[in-house]
């Protein structure tokens, strides 16, 4: 488990911490005055994380799911049977935030019931003491994927990397929303610190800015265009 740290505004706890053999990132966001945190996309080492948030004098209030597939909550793919959210809720039971259009994925994956899950929309926002997060929809990975907006930062998922963008190609997806997330972030300000759903960029982080002269898919400002690139 690797921790990144970067500068952070003073009362904002923000950390990036990679995890598990796909290059995960899990993240810590809370409030520095109350220290309270919520975990977003809690998997593969879960006791790890919670020790983790426990030796920082943390308490943990939420978990915030970016969508449902198990290398990011839990559950199991192939071979691979990955902890994550249901170990959480038996070590440290918190409500889960998810997209109203992940719900019914999220439980599928973790077997997690409708009392454990927090079913959100997009401009809905969650204090964490006086921090506040935003969620924002931004499907095409999956229909209910999601990122977390608080302050100048945004904590992508599986939506956006720093050199790529989510696949579109799995059960659920759909190349054409893709697109339309993607251009709704490109209008957020170019100082937005960036914070992917995995390590797959050369950078761990990068401002929007930086970000759009790396990325290919988010320099793209037409359909026909989009459609080229991803092959439909």
């Amino acid at each position: 488990m690797a921790e990144e740290k970067w500068t952070e505004p003073n009362n904002l706890i923000i950390e990036q911490i990679e995890i598990g053999p796909m290059q995960n990132f899990t993240y810590l966001i809370g409030c520095r005055s109350t220290q309270e945190v919520v975990v977003v996309d809690p998997a593969w080492d879960v006791a790890n994380l919670l020790g983790h948030i426990n030796t920082k004098g943390y308490t943990l209030n939420a978990a915030l799911a970016t969508h449902y597939h198990p290398d990011h909550v839990g559950g199991s793919f192939g071979s691979n049977n990955v902890e994550g959210v249901a170990t959480l809720m038996e070590l440290n039971p918190v409500k889960v935030y998810a997209h109203k259009l992940e719900v019914p994925g999220l439980k599928k994956v973790t077997e997690l019931s409708d009392s454990d899950i927090v079913s959100v929309d997009s401009g809905d926002t969650l204090k964490v003491g006086n921090i506040e997060i935003e969620f924002l929809h931004t499907p095409g990975h999956t229909p209910g994927s999601q990122c977390f907006r608080v302050k100048n930062t945004l904590i992508s998922g599986d939506t956006l990397f720093i050199n790529g963008c989510g696949r579109v190609d799995l059960p659920g997806s759909n190349s054409e929303d893709m697109y339309h997330s993607i251009c709704k972030l490109c209008e957020l300000p170019d100082d937005t610190l960036l914070l992917p759903g995995h390590n797959y960029g050369h950078v761990p982080n990068a401002t929007l800015g930086e970000t759009k002269e790396m990325n290919t898919y988010m320099r793209i400002n037409d359909m026909d265009t989009w459609k080229t690139i991803m092959g439909d």
